[in-house]
């Protein structure tokens, strides 16, 4: 049998260094999902491990293969550092993202959108994130056949309002405006950007 999360561990400590926390939080019915947290400078990288365990099945599907499905792990990068956030908060609202698959049979892929429906992080302006295209900060981790690659998926913080707008207009619209308006994605503070023209 594979260790698929020891590997999955492996390719993060190659992408981003030894981690300088972890968390772990299991829920009711659930394997266990830990959130390491890789700093890098400013940068504070929150990352599941735990999700990849088995592919996520649409809910649909009678039976689900243990073996053949999309695997993910999920990646949100904030900056940290005396900027006013308390963003170690946001481990157990990744944790319960990250067991979506296995509680909802929600098969995330890039494009969609996650919400907890209460702040990633005391006060934060975010409940919801928008998935984001795999392969820039961390390459698919590929496994043997039959078995699908781990995508490590990042995650974009949205505001309520950049998610009803999403929801309407599609992702690559919402982050069309983000990158006109040249919006950190990053700031844990930053205020919602202008949806009207």
């Amino acid at each position: 049998m594979v260790d698929v999360l020891g590997l999955v561990e492996t390719r993060l400590r190659m992408a981003f260094g030894e981690p300088d926390a972890r968390a772990a939080v299991t829920f009711l019915g659930t394997e266990r999902i830990e959130v390491l947290r890789f700093r890098d400078g400013e940068l504070l990288r929150y990352v599941t491990l735990g999700m990849s365990r088995a592919p996520m099945n649409d809910p649909v599907t009678v039976v689900a293969d243990p073996v053949r499905g999309p695997r993910a792990e999920l990646v949100l990068t904030l900056r940290g550092g005396g900027r006013g956030a308390d963003t170690d908060k946001v481990l157990r609202p990744l944790a319960v993202l990250a067991a979506s698959p296995q509680v909802e049979g929600v098969v995330v892929t890039p494009g969609n959108s996650l919400d907890v429906g209460e702040p990633l992080w005391p006060g934060a302006a975010f409940s919801a994130v928008l998935v984001a295209e795999p392969g820039g900060l961390v390459e698919d981790l590929e496994l043997d056949d039959p078995m699908d690659p781990v995508r490590f998926f990042p995650l974009l913080p949205m505001t309520a309002n950049e998610a009803a707008w999403k929801r309407v207009r599609g992702a690559g619209a919402l982050q069309e405006r983000w990158l006109q308006a040249g919006t950190d994605l990053r700031d844990p503070l930053r205020a919602a950007v202008a949806l009207t023209d």
